[in-house]
Parts: C-alpha cells; sequence; structure tokens
C-alpha cells in the first residue's frame, strides 16, 4: 500500500523518518511518496486533504481534528525547547502588544503560543522561519518568532530575547510544550492506521540504536547547519515523547487546547483525537 507522507526538513523529522522511507525496518508492505516541506505548507496540504500522513503542528490539528487522528508516535513535545521572541533593540514583554512581529506561519504552535501569552498582540506577519532573523535585522520588523535551530543562533547575531515562550508555558502549566504531532488520516482503516504507527515507532528505535544511519539523509536537507548544532536540534525536539506520548504527553495537549479554546483562539475539538 502507497500512502503519502510529509514532513519537515528539519533534522528531528529526517531523523525520526529515515528508516523507515529507506526501508531499514520491516513497513509491513507500506510504501511512502514523500513532501518534504516547511512546517506551515505541510498545515497547508493537510488542509486540502492532499496527504494521508504527515508532521502537522498542533496548532493546525486544532482545525482539522475531524479528518486526522494523533499517533502515539513521532510528535515533539519537550521541556526547554519552545518558540522565542526576539528583537534587534531591546524590547520589554509589556510592550508586546503594540510592536510588529513576524510569525513562521499562521497555524504554527509557536503562534499559538503567543496568542495564549498574548492574545492582544494583532500585528503580525507571516514569514518562512528561517528569513524571520533577517527581517529584524534589516528594520523590516520590530520583532520575530523564531523556531527550530534559529533559537541556538540568534545570540551570535546579536539579536536579544524578549520572552521565551517554551518557559512561559512551563511556569504555566508545569507541563511539557506540545509542538507538532504525526497524523493519519481517518478515512484509512484503522488497521492501517495502527500500521502506521507501528512503523513510525520502529523507525524511531532504529534511529535511537544507530545514530549515524541515517546522518546521510538528515545532512541532505540540514543546508548549511553545523552538525554540532544538528545534533543539539535533534537531542532538543526527539525524546521519550516522540516514541510515546503517554499518559503525560496527552494531558500537555489537552491543557494547550483548553486553554487555547477558552481564549477562542482555536475552535473546541469535540472527538477523540488520539489514536
Amino acid at each position: 500500500m502507497k500512502l503519502k507522507l510529509g514532513f519537515s526538513t528539519c533534522p528531528n523529522d529526517t531523523f525520526i523518518f529515515d528508516a523507515m522511507v529507506h526501508h531499514r525496518i520491516d513497513t509491513e508492505g507500506l510504501e511512502f511518496e514523500l513532501l518534504l516541506a516547511d512546517v506551515e505548507e505541510l498545515n497547508k496540504a493537510a488542509f486540502e486533504h492532499q496527504i494521508d500522513i504527515t508532521k502537522l503542528s498542533y496548532h493546525a490539528y486544532a482545525h482539522i481534528a475531524d479528518n486526522y487522528i494523533l499517533l502515539d508516535s513521532g510528535s515533539a513535545l519537550g521541556y526547554n525547547n519552545g518558540p522565542m521572541l526576539i528583537s534587534k533593540h531591546k524590547i520589554y514583554p509589556d510592550e508586546v502588544n503594540n510592536i510588529s512581529i513576524a510569525i513562521p506561519g499562521k497555524y504554527t504552535t509557536a503562534n499559538l503560543l503567543l496568542g495564549i501569552a498574548y492574545p492582544d498582540a494583532k500585528n503580525k506577519t507571516e514569514y518562512l522561519f528561517s528569513d524571520i532573523e533577517e527581517a529584524i535585522l534589516s528594520n523590516e520588523i520590530d520583532a520575530g518568532l523564531i523556531i527550530h535551530e534559529n533559537r541556538f543562533t540568534y545570540e551570535q547575531k546579536g539579536l536579544k530575547k524578549i520572552i521565551d515562550l517554551g518557559e512561559f508555558w512551563e511556569t504555566k502549566t508545569n507541563m511539557p510544550i506540545p509542538l507538532g504531532g504525526i497524523v493519519v488520516n481517518r478515512k484509512l482503516p484503522v488497521k492501517i492506521q495502527h500500521k502506521v504507527n507501528r512503523v513510525l515507532r520502529k523507525s524511531l528505535e532504529f534511529a535511537f540504536e544507530n545514530p549515524a544511519a541515517g546522518l546521510p539523509f538528515i545532512k541532505q536537507y540540514a543546508q548549511e547547519m553545523d552538525e554540532k548544532v544538528m545534533f543539539r536540534h535533534i537531542k532538543l525536539y526527539v525524546n521519550e515523547y516522540s516514541l510515546n506520548l503517554g499518559e503525560n504527553g496527552k494531558k500537555a495537549i489537552k491543557k494547550l487546547y483548553d486553554t487555547a479554546f477558552e481564549l477562542k483562539v482555536i475552535p473546541e475539538i469535540k472527538q477523540n483525537i488520539f489514536l
């Protein structure tokens, strides 16, 4: 059976998916047509029902839970790995409502967390995540919401932290931050949904046991990223929650959605969201 599979070019995703897309493990008869793209592009593909299995922002998932269900494996949850709001010049957190902000996509979880922390911050412009630092440095925009590896490099460019939204969430809830998950189309037979989850978990277990095996694939899409940064990136976003959400992971996701719904940032989710 051939399924359309989408994930990002970021090291955490290529690390997770390498073994299954290159058949280093038994894929139980599954074949994959790949879509590698920025997470906001993946969000849009899911909104348009173009994909069977995909990485998705938890924010985007809240809007299309009718069509997709979350897998137990593959998620990015954790501590000390949230999005950060940064600027070129010193800006204080109580000034955020009055500045222009570059965001990495309307339906990113980063933007959802910004909306929870600053519901009155409305002056936002969407940018490709990798272009945000340059937009700040060139004075196109007052501040930017950074994700992925940029959190390791922004200080080298003279940029300053306004607020770490990961720290904000952890202080508020004492829970890990749900950033992105892997979803499968609800129209697929339930036994196929479970098969995808099994294969994905095996792929990740293989990656943990054989970290060098996927290096060519990871480096192919990591652009000019320093190898040390690449491994820090993987370590930050791939952890025990990636193997299995568990009860704690599921509670954190529910807390995110309950909080966002109370602020009217997302619609109410009425159906079961977990496989």
